[in-house]
């Protein structure tokens, strides 16, 4: 299952014109699992899980306890009690995750207010000219995670670095509980090392042909020329170019304006009959809606996209004049439009959903101006 989420491009580009950022990305560990850990002391230290644990449920978060018996987000719940017998399942509180995630962005204000939410439990910070008047990034990052601990109980990782490829990379690096700090000169060397996997935007399927042209780290992918990315990989060249090298040229937007959020999912198997294409939308729709209450998002569009066995791509819309706000208008649109496409003319290898059209509160800040870095 691949979920995506779509931005504008807009935004000035400090970068580009000589300066360079100081960028933090901030990620909660585990969030959904560690609120109802912290909430339930009784669950703490065990392995859980935040999600539906009937036949169709889907796993929306897993503890740290429960992704060392390979349990993660996004996977069947029969699956995920399959490889942790002792799995602890627990309905999720979204309106309890808002409210924890709104203490948190608070926080990250107090430094500055260029802020960019991607979703509940993470965030970019540009702080090249933070409030506080602090200077270094690292110590900035050290500080946020501290008082995000004191204020919620929680844990959070952060990388800190010069733009926002290297900051989110680096904010994995040291899970849970760690800072990563990458420092100007250092990305290059940084990025050689990685597996290419660990790039942002590189699934499953990239980086399996990614291993089949021989390219398996961030320095074999340096090792191609922009004419042999475009061959193999087309208009997703420019990005792999750039992020082998630990170029990225994207600003922080604290009015980033979202456009879809959605997921598709491909099948091991064709389908071809109704009701095995109902139950398979059904998991679909879980692990769609949960992406949409990650990015808080509320939209008037809901797409159905299917990929026949001829790979061509048919999708049905419905917009409606309210945006959809809850589960159950999403699922009963959702779900209509796959009945008004039955019976099908093929069986299909790929479904997807998307709701776009998008309204949200976003942070209507202007951008920063551009400042001078001391080292981070």
């Amino acid at each position: 299952m691949s979920t995506a989420d779509e931005d504008d491009d807009d935004g000035d580009d400090r970068e580009g014109s000589g300066g360079l950022r100081k960028i933090i990305h901030v990620d909660m560990d585990a969030f959904f699992a560690s609120v109802e850990q912290r909430d339930d002391p009784s669950l703490r230290g065990k392995p859980v899980a935040v999600g539906g644990s009937s036949g169709r449920g889907v796993v929306a978060a897993a503890s740290y306890e429960a992704r060392k018996f390979g349990v993660r987000s996004a996977m069947p719940s029969v699956t995920a009690k399959r490889l942790c017998p002792d799995l602890i399942f627990c309905k999720h509180r979204f309106d309890v995750y808002r409210a924890v995630s709104q203490q948190i962005r608070a926080i990250f204000r107090d430094y500055t207010p260029h802020v960019e939410p991607l979703s509940l439990d993470e965030a970019y910070l540009d702080v090249t000219a933070d409030l506080k008047g602090i200077g270094s990034g690292t110590l900035i990052a050290e500080d946020v995670r501290r008082r995000i601990r004191a204020d919620t109980g929680l844990t959070a990782s952060a990388g800190v670095s010069y733009n926002k490829f290297l900051a989110k990379i680096a904010s994995d690096q040291n899970k849970p509980n760690g800072i990563c700090v990458i420092r100007p000169g250092e990305g290059a060397a940084f990025v050689a090392g990685l597996p290419v996997r660990r790039f942002h935007g590189v699934g499953p399927k990239s980086a399996e042909k990614m291993a089949k042209l021989g390219i398996a780290t961030g320095a074999d992918l340096a090792g191609k020329d922009i004419a042999f990315l475009r061959q193999h990989f087309g208009s997703f060249a420019e990005y792999l170019f750039r992020a082998a090298r630990g170029i990225d040229l994207r600003p922080v937007r604290a009015n980033r304006v979202r456009k879809s959020v959605g997921g598709e999912r491909t099948f091991a198997d064709d389908i071809s009959s109704g009701a095995a294409l109902r139950n398979t939308l059904e998991d679909i729709i879980d692990i769609v809606w949960d992406s949409i209450e990650r990015a808080e998002a509320r939209g008037r569009t809901v797409t159905l996209k299917m990929k026949y066995t001829d790979f061509q791509n048919v999708t049905r819309s419905r917009s409606v004049t309210q945006p959809v706000s809850d589960k159950g208008t999403f699922t009963a649109i959702a779900r209509g439009l796959l009945d008004d496409a039955l019976p099908l003319p093929l069986p299909i290898r790929l479904m997807g959903l998307t709701l776009s059209n998008l309204e949200r509160e976003g942070d209507e800040q202007p951008p920063p101006d551009e400042a001078q870095l001391s080292l981070l």
